[in-house]
């Protein structure tokens, strides 16, 4: 393999890795260090540009064989989600204010995300899951707005924690069986009945349910995403919510669940999307209703690993863009205060309509999409899902998720009442959405207009 194969290969990691250079050597060097912001979100347009030109290309490669290599669909997975980051760049301006630590962790944590979506094997991703995974615990606690910041942070680097012990232990266990590191001793262990195959897999899957807080590891997920600032909960909404889905589906290839793996992917999803819509309804806090909001999204995602594998991926990656895009629309629009815990308030929504429409309309067509009020895109990604679970010949399991997704609704629409229709609250310390985070949300509109009026267009090019 020529080191040419090799640099184009890992072009978007390299891009990334020159931003972060760029912004430390600028940070030392400087005794004003200014431009993180501009540089970050340079770093992450030219990564998504060569992931995607990548993609289009159909450029596929082993640059590192056994380890690391490229593909159109990891190609595209890559410029989705860096796609998405960008939004976050933008509105980070207002809360970090051209922080260097900020831009820095932010890129080093999607370094570690693209490495994961080219990972063959269970070395490089677990490194790959690491680096995308530890900038983040830092990123919890780097605003420190409130004195939960510090447990919040803790509890979740502990759980993560425990995410890598299972996912490595459960690695170890498959290369104890198959002799291999390989991603497909995975797939091996899937159709097999030993024991150690058994517990192997179940470890490795567990280990990305704790990562995507699926119910019963999910504690972690409400207190992190309340006391982190708003770019950071949009990011672990969305990014590291999208890596961890798409590592997952690259563990599974095209291999189909069966046997106790069934029973696995029905139970905790589907306890996640009833438990997450359920409590999401009393919660005082926007990003905690998001956060159990999450959890819910999260039973969606998993549970297309009951459906074929002709359409789990084109279910999979456009939920993923939806619910990623939509969310990310949402925390953009949120209004900003002085105090966070007060612009963190449902109650403080109330009459938004009258004092900011623009946020008001916004946040409630992110509220109707995540809801999977048609025409939205959310609609269509729920009906993917549950449509290829049908296909698969698990009708009944689809019927109880999508019977389950009715009950998310309601807490959807609470926000939409509490913009439109409840009577002017005090506005406070209440600031207008700044003007990068109203670029953000342009950019989420734009993206979430075309995916509601042609998903058949975008399906076909996934």
């Amino acid at each position: 393999m020529s080191w040419q194969t090799v640099f184009s290969a890992m072009l978007p990691e390299h891009l990334l890795l020159l931003g972060m250079i760029a912004i430390l050597v600028i940070d030392v060097a400087s005794r004003k260090p200014a431009g993180a912001t501009a540089l970050s979100l340079l770093a992450v347009t030219a990564a998504a540009c060569a992931a995607f030109l990548s993609y289009a290309n159909g450029f596929s490669a082993d640059a590192f064989p056994g380890h690391f290599s490229i593909s159109p669909a990891a190609s595209l997975g890559k410029a989705v989600v860096l796609a998405m980051a960008i939004p976050v760049v933008l509105m980070s301006r207002d809360d970090f204010f051209d922080d260097p630590r900020f831009a820095v962790l932010m890129l080093s944590s999607l370094y570690g995300f693209c490495l994961m979506l080219s990972s063959d094997s269970f070395l490089t991703l677990f490194l790959g899951l690491e680096l995308m995974s530890v900038p983040v615990y830092v990123l919890v606690l780097i605003a420190f707005q409130r004195p939960e910041s510090a447990e919040a942070a803790l509890k979740y680097l502990v759980l993560g924690g425990v995410a890598t012990a299972m996912f490595l232990m459960g690695a170890s266990l498959l290369y104890g069986r198959g002799g291999s590191l390989a991603l497909s001793a995975f797939v091996q262990g899937l159709g097999s009945s030993a024991p150690l195959a058994i517990v192997g897999v179940t470890m490795v899957l567990i280990a990305f349910f704790l990562k995507a807080a699926l119910v019963p590891f999910h504690a972690w997920a409400p207190d992190a995403y309340e006391a982190a600032s708003v770019p950071v909960t949009a990011y672990m909404a969305t990014i590291v919510k999208a890596g961890v889905l798409l590592a997952v589906l690259r563990l599974f290839g095209s291999a189909e669940a069966n046997g106790y793996l069934v029973g696995l992917l029905v139970a905790l999803p589907l306890i996640s999307i009833v438990w997450g819509n359920l409590t999401a309804m009393k919660q005082a806090s926007f990003r905690r209703m998001i956060a159990y909001s999450s959890i819910a999204h999260a039973g969606y995602l998993f549970y297309a690993f009951l459906g074929a594998p002709e359409g789990r991926y084109e279910a999979i990656v456009f939920y993923v863009i939806a619910y990623g895009l939509l969310n990310l629309l949402a925390f953009a629009c949120l209004p900003g205060n002085d105090d966070d815990v007060a612009r963190d308030r449902l109650d403080n929504l109330k009459g938004l309509f009258h004092r900011q429409p623009y946020a008001a309309l916004m946040i409630g067509i992110a509220m109707l999409s995540l809801a999977g009020i048609p025409p939205f895109p959310g609609f269509v990604g729920k009906f993917l899902i549950f449509k290829n679970v049908m296909a698969a010949g698990y009708t009944t399991y689809a019927v109880l998720g999508l019977l389950g997704s009715y009950l998310g609704i309601y807490f959807y629409l609470r926000v939409i009442q509490f913009m439109f229709m409840s009577a002017d609250a005090p506005a406070g310390s209440q600031r207008p959405v700044g003007g990068m985070a109203i670029g953000a949300s342009v950019l989420c509109l734009a993206a979430t207009t075309v995916l509601s009026l042609f998903p058949g267009l975008v399906i076909g090019r996934l």
